[in-house]
């Protein structure tokens, strides 16, 4: 099953729609974003999600003391990095919290996300250059990936369930020992209207992926 994740969440009635659609992983961006959410008000947030949803902090070039800091008192409960953090910054994360840790990918060439199988990140994230651009990147650069991964770049309603089908493709002719269908889709701009969050494109993505889950096009 593919699972759902809606980022750039900052107002009470973004986590009321995240909880009608019933995803999986809430994200709030602690990084300079117009998205940025302050530690206090993502702790609020946080407390109106209901059960199951997982709060994801998105961080980039972060000190590793302030993400275990929030990891600590519970504000988020998965860890994603979108900077120049390298092996070294995350197995020093790994060392000081439990908490799963995403590992954000810029595709642009075949081999860029292979650099990264060997690191102890827990998943990647498939993106395209620069992160919430909206922008899609070309699936046929990913190559085979032996971890399991977000699906993230340019998603909406109406193009998710292709996404899957295509990198499902793409990875199937690069090694079936290989991840097959991402983990998780991840999206924010897509469900976006004047920049803010809409509750009908929230329902609608995370309905998409449902469908996509039960016709399993991909297969």
């Amino acid at each position: 099953m593919i699972r759902t994740k809606i980022c750039g969440l900052s107002r009470l009635c973004d986590i009321e729609a995240v909880n009608e659609a019933k995803a999986d992983y809430a994200g709030f961006v602690f990084a300079q974003s117009r998205r940025m959410v302050e530690p206090g008000q993502a702790m609020k947030l946080r407390d109106c999600l209901a059960p199951g949803i997982v709060p994801v902090g998105v961080f980039v070039n972060e000190k590793i003391e302030h993400i275990v800091s929030l990891a600590k008192d519970g504000v988020i409960e998965a860890i994603q990095l979108h900077g120049a953090e390298d092996e070294a910054y995350i197995e020093m994360l790994k060392a000081s919290t439990d908490k799963p840790v995403i590992k954000a990918v810029s595709i642009q060439k075949r081999g860029d996300a292979q650099k990264w199988a060997g690191v102890p990140a827990d998943y990647l994230l498939l993106d395209n250059e620069g992160g919430g651009t909206g922008h899609r990147f070309d699936p046929g650069l990913a190559g085979r990936i032996d971890k399991p991964f977000f699906l993230a770049g340019g998603l909406d309603q109406e193009n998710v369930a292709g996404a899957i089908t295509t990198i499902a493709m793409e990875l199937r002719r690069d090694g079936s020992n290989g991840q097959s269908i991402p983990f998780a889709v991840d999206v924010s701009s897509g469900v976006e209207t004047d920049g803010y969050k809409d509750r009908r494109k929230i329902l609608d993505f995370i309905n998409a992926v449902r469908l996509a889950n039960e016709t399993g096009a991909w297969r």
